[in-house]
């Protein structure tokens, strides 16, 4: 299954075909249950006409929703990943966003990154040629979420807040509105919903409550609301396509998660927005392994089978613990927690719907006796350092070799395979990684050029804590030789001297202002 995000970029992406249904001059009706495919219309509804019948009858869109609702540009020039000094060709993309109370606008993290001193936003309103400046008030990369804020009495004026309603019932039918494609013209495409669960959000891989749809978010849509009646249900995000099988899927960010995001805005500067309990565990569905944990029948809940070192729950909670309860809900021996409508969904949501540092209230069963601990929730935390939007890219650079920190961004643009390994390397820790993500060539580096992306565990024998530490390790080197122990359990040796005087000669040779820049 591949995953995307919906931003409309101008210079990323081909425009796709879009199902257009009516065109009434101010907005385009897409149909989304019939997806295209190759050229080909799916038909991806029951063949006995029910949801045709309850899509036909559904009541009509309120097309003064389509006022508040807003097409956002992002022009951004990124630093190179592999040459962090240097910033690459500028690139334009589009997305979608809408009003909500407090005269700000909401949309998605990735509509408008990156966030740095070469990125500029800005917003138009519905049948408007003006671009106004926006600011980004608050922005988290855990749920995808970002709030604007334009300063201009003219650019309100006639704009009514959006409510935000509840997350919906199955087989509810929705209109995704938004801008597609960073068009002009605003789309509002009608589908139902699918199903409601937790979901691992592509930037920050945490996973959290959303809300699928049958038919495609298209390029562009990111940021615009999912409406039901007069109602916000949520914001789209992402897309699917499964390989198995014909069709695409859209994914939503439902309103509770955006509920926490926006009082996490006035209540706190921070970004963090989640709590996280850094834990794996496994299901206990097997009676097998219950007998052997004394769970009586009655008893139900999920198995521990490792606690992070950075979760709160570490020297409190064990391995082997179960979970029974978290604040008096009970867990299933699926790991899962009633929600709305008779649904079932991961106990995660219970906890990520905490703000970081909130207590929490959990009941587990260790050696057949039950035990209550009340515990610090810690801040989500990616599988992968994500990237740092606001800050300009970390390096370092000694005897020909560039040192940056290891960041989801990073990975994401190297190739496939190499990022495969890389994403089963480099696992939840308390330390940052480093490598190698250039070998300048010169004398003093012959023969490591094939060294470039692996990472760096230790200098001189003391193990690399992060990417400062490395910095510090090298610059109060001691000993003649330098040596760094790579992964793969690859060796790098260099004459201290030798290697300090080829740099100086390396940054003058690339016109390199500096030799590092820590940020």
């Amino acid at each position: 299954m591949l995953l995307r995000s919906c931003v409309g970029m101008v210079s990323r992406y081909a425009r796709a075909l879009l199902p257009t249904v009516t065109n009434s001059g101010r907005v385009a009706f897409i149909v989304l249950p019939f997806a295209l495919t190759r050229g080909r219309k799916i038909h991806t509804m029951s063949e006995d006409g029910e949801w045709w019948k309850k899509i036909e009858e559904s009541p009509p869109f309120d097309e003064l929703m389509l006022d508040s609702v807003v097409d956002v540009y992002t022009d951004s020039t990124e630093y190179s990943k592999v040459k962090p000094w240097q910033t690459l060709t500028e690139e334009s993309w589009g997305g979608s966003g809408f009003a909500i109370a407090g005269k700000k606008i909401l949309t998605n993290a990735h509509v408008v990154e990156p966030m740095n001193d070469h990125t500029s936003v800005h917003v138009k309103r519905l049948d408007s040629q003006i671009k106004y400046k926006a600011k980004v008030k608050k922005i988290s990369h855990e749920c995808d979420l970002a709030i604007l804020e334009i300063d201009s009495d003219k650019f309100w004026e006639g704009m009514n807040p959006l409510e935000l309603g509840d997350v919906p019932p199955l087989h509810e039918i929705v209109y995704v509105v938004g801008y597609p494609e960073a068009g002009d013209m605003i789309c509002v495409a009608k589908g139902f919903v699918t199903g409601v669960d937790t979901t691992k959000y592509i930037q920050s891989s945490t996973k959290l409550l959303t809300i699928q749809i049958d038919g495609t978010i298209n390029h562009g849509n990111s940021g615009g609301p999912v409406i039901t009646g007069n109602k916000v249900l949520g914001i789209a995000f992402e897309s699917t396509k499964c390989q198995k099988r014909i069709g695409t899927h859209g994914f939503v960010i439902p309103t509770p998660i955006i509920r926490h995001f926006i009082a996490s805005a006035e209540e706190s500067s921070q970004n963090a927005v989640f709590g996280s309990l850094v834990l794996s565990y496994q299901s206990l569905e097997n009676d097998h392994i219950r007998n052997h944990f004394k769970m009586s029948p009655e008893t139900t809940g999920t198995l521990i089978n490792k606690i992070n070192s950075s979760s709160g729950a570490h020297k409190i909670l064990k391995k082997n613990d179960i979970i029974l309860a978290i604040d008096g809900v009970p867990i299933g021996n699926d790991a899962k927690v009633p929600f709305q409508n008779e649904e079932r969904i991961s106990f995660n949501h219970l906890v990520s719907m905490k703000k970081p540092y909130e207590k929490i209230l959990i009941k587990v069963l260790r050696k057949g006796k039950e035990h209550e601990y009340n515990i610090s929730l810690k801040p989500v935390r990616p599988h992968i350092t994500v990237q740092q939007y606001y800050n300009l890219p970390s390096y370092y650079i000694f005897g020909g070799f560039v040192f940056v920190p290891l960041t989801k961004s990073y990975i994401d643009d190297l190739s496939y395979m190499c990022a495969c390994i890389l994403h089963d390397e480099y696992k939840i820790t308390d330390e940052q990684h480093v490598i190698i993500s250039q070998v300048m060539s010169d004398d003093i580096n012959q023969g490591y050029g094939d060294f470039k992306d692996l990472r760096v565990k230790k200098v001189n024998g003391v193990k690399v804590k992060n990417f400062k530490h490395l910095c510090e390790l090298i610059e109060g080197c001691c000993s003649e030789n330098l040596r760094m122990d790579l992964e793969n359990d690859k060796v790098m040796v260099l004459n201290y001297e030798s290697a300090k005087k080829a740099t100086f000669e390396i940054l003058e040779r690339h016109n390199i202002k500096s030799a590092w820049a820590i940020y």
